[in-house]
């Protein structure tokens, strides 16, 4: 996880498309105005299409038999969202719902398995998206299962700083409101064990409350808990 704050490119996870490429991903796309409270997909829904997020944002999760709730990701403006299985026929394993009303490039899979092989460049910038992806889920993993809790916690308020987060001087605006019902969504703790650990940092004065707002005080505290891996910021994102 990086110090660096601000600094996702423009083109979400996509950025690692060439300008070409992004092209030719655009011109094939079409066009949906998707309301807020909806959903692209849900979990068991057959994955032949992925999804371009022009604008709006958009949240990945996954669900239990008791109805518990595990927000896996946060997708926005230029990050592209999609179970990526060309030439297999599979099923969405997550549920996507629909924060607030977006606009968005829907992308058939069939399609995308023409451009894959008729451009090798395409298809190598493809590969690399898909590495991306990979790493950003293992990291995820790495960052609920090894430092507990806690660990978890922090891991997500610095992901959440990298990917909306505002630098002002030494302090970091998450300029989204997040509620402690969100955090415990992300991290799979109760909401009361979240008010307790984020309690425990304000004592620290790691954190602080802002209009509502979460702002990181002290960084290599958080750092130090989750045992930061300085991982580039396309990867430490929420």
């Amino acid at each position: 996880m990086s110090n660096q704050l601000n600094v996702i490119d423009a083109r979400g996870n996509t950025s690692c498309f060439s300008d070409q490429n992004i092209d030719r991903l655009m011109v094939m796309m079409k066009e949906r105005i998707v309301p807020e409270g909806s959903h692209l997909f849900w979990e068991g829904d057959v994955s032949d299409k992925l999804f371009y997020v022009k604008r709006g944002r958009i949240k990945l999760t996954k669900s239990t038999d008791e109805g518990k709730e595990l927000i896996l990701y946060m997708y926005q403006s230029g990050d592209m969202v999609g179970q990526a299985d060309p030439f297999f026929s599979s099923k969405h394993s997550f549920t996507a719902e629909v924060l607030e009303e977006s606009e968005i490039g829907v992308i058939d899979t069939k399609d995308l398995e023409v451009l894959i092989c008729q451009h090798c460049d395409f298809a190598i910038d493809f590969m690399k998206w898909m590495g991306i992806h990979h790493r950003l889920t293992q990291t995820k993993f790495r960052d609920l299962m090894m430092y507990g809790k806690p660990g978890a916690l922090c891991s997500t308020l610095i992901r959440l700083g990298n990917t909306y987060g505002e630098k002002h001087g030494d302090t970091i605006l998450i300029h989204k409101k997040i509620t402690h019902t969100d955090l415990s969504n992300m991290i799979g703790a109760t909401r009361e064990s979240v008010n307790r650990m984020l309690s425990d940092l304000r004592k620290k004065d790691a954190v602080e409350y802002e209009n509502g707002m979460i702002v990181i005080k002290d960084l290599e505290m958080l750092q130090d808990i989750c045992h930061c891996e300085m991982c580039p910021n396309e990867i430490c994102r929420i």
